[in-house]
C-alpha cells in the first residue's frame, strides 16, 4: 500500500519543526528520547525509523537486499534521491542523520574503520515537498586500505551516480589537486556507464559528452576547513572557490593533462551551477569521538550555521530522480532501477542507461496493463450486477470506465513509444467487454423466456383445457395472444434481447396457432387463408423488429467506440506531449550547462575547448529539434492501428450470432 502523504508529514512535524529552526538560527537537535518517540510512530505508520541496507557489499561482491527493495515497493510517490560518496572516516553519515531530521541514523565511525559498507538507505517523507519521498544513500567510503578493492569503490561511485538526483561529494581539508585526483572515480565513469547499447564506435566517443543530460547535480563538501575564502587578494564566495579549484591549464603536456583530466570530467557531466559548502571542524579534537550524543551548546555555532545552509539547499533545490527522457522516478521505480544495475554489474557488464529505461519501462508498463484493466474490471462489475441492462447503458458505461482506464495506464506508463502496452491494455478490455456482452445478452434471454413462460402460463391451461379447440377458438387465441405480447412489451429492464426473444418464441408457437386455425369450424377456408397471411405478415413484421432492434444496438455501439476511439487517441497525444516535454527539458538543462562551460572556458582563453563545447550545443540542438519526428515515424502509425482494432468487438459479436445461428 503507498504511504499516506498526509500520514507521512505528521509523523515528520517534528522534524520539519526543527529544520525550520535551523533557518533561522542553527541546526536544531533532539533529545535521545524525542527520537526514539518520532521512530516508534514512524515505524507503526509503515516509515522507515532508521536506515537499512540497500546494496551490500561482501568481499567485493554486490548484493540488493530483498527487505529495502519491499519497502520501496510500497512508495508509489516521486523520490528525491541524495547520494553522500567520499573517502573513508570523512564525516559523511553525519550530514545524512542531519537531511533525516535526526541526531543519529547512519553510523557514524569514531575510528580510522569505515563504518558504512555497501550503500544504505534511509526513506522519510520530504519536509518541503508534499507527496515527495526523500531518499537518502549512504555509500560505503571510499578508499578503505582494509578493502584493498578499487574497482569495488568504482562501483559503489557508480551506483551512487545513477541512482541519485542529486551527489553529495564530501572531503576533508581543502579543494587541492590531491583532493581533486582522489576523485579519480569521475574518470573512470566513461568506462563504466553507457547511455545507448550501440556499439558503433564513433557513438561510444560522443557519449561522454551526453552525461551532462543525465547525471545528477553535484555538491562538493569540504569539511575542517581551516583556510580563509580569499583568492589573489579577493574574498569569494564558497561556490567561486570550487570553480577555481575545477580550472584547467593550459598546455598539452601529459602533466598538464593529468592535472585537467578529472577536472574537465567534473566540468562535463555534472551540470552546473555546481555548489560547495565548507564546513569548520563541528567540535574540540576530544569531542569528535562523541559527535552522536553531543548537544547543540557543544557544537561549533559556525558549524551549525553551514549545516542549516546545506541542509536548505538540498531540500529546495535537489529534484525528483528521472531516469532517461525525463520520466519521474517513484519509490518502486527505484528499487527497480538498483536491481537492474547491480544485476548488470555481477554479471560483468557495463550498465546501460538505455538498456535500463527499457527493461524499466517494460516492468512498469506491464503493471500499468495489469492494474489499469483490474481497475476496469472492478469498475464493470458493478454493471454486471445490474444485468440484463439495455445497449446504452452498458456501451455508455463501458465507454467511461475505458477512458478512466486509459488515463490510470497513462499515468503509471512511460516510454511505450510505439503503443504496445497501450494497444494490449485495449485488446484486453475489448476483451473482457465481449464477455460482459455476451452474459448481457444471455442474462436478457433468461429474463425474457421467463417473462413469456409466465406471462402464457394461463393461455397454456385454456391451451390444455381445449377452450381453442371449439368453434370460434381462433379468434379466441388471438385475442389472448396479442394481449399477453402487449403485456410483455410493457414490462421494463428486459435487456437487449426482447424483440429476439419474442420473435423466437412466436415461431416456435407458429404450429400450435396454424393447427387451432384448421380446427376452428366456424371459419370458411377462404377465413383460414385470410388469417394465414396476416400470421406471416405478423411474423414477418415480428423479424424487422427484431432486426431494427440489432441496427440500433450497433449503431449506439458504434457511436460510443468512436467516442471512445477519439478519447484514446486525446489521451495518447497527451502523454506524447508531456513525455516530449520531458525530453526537451531534459535536453534544455543539458545546454544550458554547456552553455555556461563554453562562456567559462572562452573567459579563459580555452578556444579549442569552447570550439568543441559549441559542436555539443549544435548537436543537442539539432536532437531536440529533430524529436517531432518522431510523432511521424512511432504514434501516427499506432493511431493507425488503433483505429482498426477498436471495430472488432462489434465484429466479434456478429461472429457469435452467426454461430448460433449455424447451431
Amino acid at each position: 500500500m503507498a504511504l499516506s502523504h498526509l500520514t507521512q508529514r505528521k509523523i515528520h512535524r517534528g522534524a520539519k519543526r526543527t529544520l525550520q529552526t535551523t533557518r533561522q538560527v542553527t541546526c536544531g537537535r533532539k533529545t535521545n528520547k524525542q527520537e526514539e518517540l518520532e521512530r516508534a510512530s514512524m515505524s507503526k505508520a509503515g516509515l522507515m525509523p532508521s536506515p537499512i541496507c540497500l546494496v551490500e557489499n561482501v568481499n567485493g561482491s554486490l548484493s540488493v537486499c530483498k527487505d529495502a527493495i519491499e519497502f520501496l515497493s510500497r512508495i508509489s510517490e516521486p523520490v528525491v534521491v541524495v547520494s553522500v560518496v567520499g573517502l573513508y572516516r570523512t564525516g559523511k553519515s553525519y550530514l545524512m542523520n542531519r537531511l533525516a531530521g535526526q541526531q543519529s541514523g547512519f553510523a557514524l565511525g569514531n575510528t580510522i574503520e569505515s563504518k558504512t559498507k555497501g550503500i544504505w538507505m534511509w526513506c522519510v517523507s520530504h519536509p518541503y515537498k508534499e507527496g515527495h519521498t526523500l531518499v537518502l544513500l549512504d555509500t560505503e567510503g571510499l578508499g578503505d586500505v582494509a578493502k584493498g578493492d578499487s574497482k569495488n569503490d568504482s562501483w559503489i561511485f557508480c551506483l551512487a551516480v545513477l541512482l541519485s538526483s542529486t551527489l553529495v561529494y564530501n572531503s576533508r581539508g581543502t579543494i587541492d589537486n590531491t583532493a581533486v585526483e582522489k576523485l579519480q572515480y569521475v574518470v573512470e565513469l566513461t568506462e563504466q556507464i553507457k547511455i545507448r547499447s550501440t556499439n558503433a564506435a564513433d557513438e561510444e566517443e560522443e557519449e561522454d559528452c551526453k552525461f551532462v543530460q543525465f547525471f545528477p547535480s553535484f555538491t562538493w563538501v569540504v569539511r575542517d576547513f581551516t583556510l580563509e575564502l580569499v583568492i589573489d587578494g579577493k574574498r569569494v564566495t564558497e561556490d567561486e572557490y570550487l570553480d577555481f579549484a575545477l580550472q584547467l591549464k593550459k598546455g598539452v603536456s601529459k602533466k598538464v593533462s593529468d592535472y585537467n583530466l578529472p577536472r574537465q570530467c567534473i566540468r562535463n557531466y555534472f551540470p552546473s551551477p555546481r555548489k560547495c559548502f565548507v564546513f569548520p571542524s563541528p567540535a574540540s579534537p576530544e569531542n569528535m569521538t562523541r559527535l552522536e550524543s553531543l548537544q547543540e551548546r557543544d557544537l561549533v555555532p559556525d558549524f551549525l550555521k553551514v549545516t542549516g545552509s546545506f541542509c536548505d539547499h538540498i531540500f529546495h533545490n535537489s529534484v525528483v530522480k528521472t531516469v532517461k527522457g525525463g520520466h519521474r522516478v517513484t519509490g518502486k521505480l527505484l528499487g527497480h532501477l538498483v536491481e537492474i544495475y547491480v544485476d548488470t554489474i555481477n554479471s560483468g557488464k557495463v550498465p546501460c542507461l538505455d538498456n535500463a529505461v527499457v527493461a524499466l519501462a517494460n516492468l512498469q508498463n506491464q503493471t500499468a496493463v495489469q492494474e489499469a484493466l483490474k481497475a476496469y474490471q472492478i469498475w464493470m462489475e458493478k454493471v454486471k450486477n445490474k444485468f440484463p441492462v439495455g445497449v446504452d447503458d452498458i456501451s455508455s458505461e463501458h465507454q467511461k470506465f475505458s477512458s478512466l482506464a486509459t488515463a490510470e495506464f497513462m499515468k503509471r506508463s512511460f516510454k511505450d513509444e510505439k503503443g504496445e502496452y497501450l494497444k494490449k491494455l485495449m485488446e484486453d478490455i475489448d476483451m473482457y467487454y465481449v464477455g460482459l456482452l455476451q452474459e448481457n445478452e444471455m442474462a436478457s434471454e433468461r429474463k425474457c423466456r421467463d417473462l413469456l413462460k409466465n406471462l402464457f402460463s394461463d393461455m397454456n391451461k385454456r391451451l390444455q383445457d381445449g377452450e381453442y379447440s371449439q368453434a370460434g377458438g381462433y379468434e379466441l387465441y388471438c385475442r389472448d395472444r396479442d394481449a399477453i405480447v402487449e403485456q410483455y412489451r410493457r414490462e421494463p429492464n428486459k435487456g437487449v434481447s426482447a424483440e429476439a426473444v419474442l420473435n423466437e418464441f412466436l415461431n416456435e408457437r407458429g404450429p400450435e396457432a396454424n393447427s387451432i386455425l384448421h380446427m376452428d369450424t366456424k371459419l370458411t377456408e377462404n377465413d383460414r387463408k385470410i388469417q394465414e397471411g396476416k400470421e406471416k405478415n405478423a411474423l414477418m413484421e415480428q423479424k424487422l423488429k427484431e432486426e431494427e432492434e440489432k441496427r440500433i444496438e450497433s449503431e449506439r455501439m458504434m457511436k460510443a467506440e468512436k467516442e471512445r476511439q477519439e478519447d484514446q487517441m486525446r489521451q495518447m497525444q497527451e502523454k506524447f506531449n508531456k513525455e516530449m516535454e520531458q525530453q526537451q527539458q531534459e535536453m534544455d538543462r543539458a545546454i544550458e550547462s554547456k552553455l555556461n562551460e563554453r562562456e567559462e572556458m572562452i573567459k579563459k582563453g580555452f578556444s579549442e575547448k569552447a570550439d568543441l563545447l559549441n559542436e555539443e550545443i549544435t548537436n543537442l540542438k539539432k536532437e531536440k529539434g529533430s524529436s517531432g519526428g518522431f510523432m511521424k515515424d512511432y504514434v501516427m502509425p499506432f493511431f493507425g492501428a488503433v483505429a482498426e482494432i477498436l471495430p472488432t468487438v462489434l465484429n466479434y459479436r456478429v461472429l457469435m450470432k452467426g454461430l448460433k445461428k449455424v447451431k
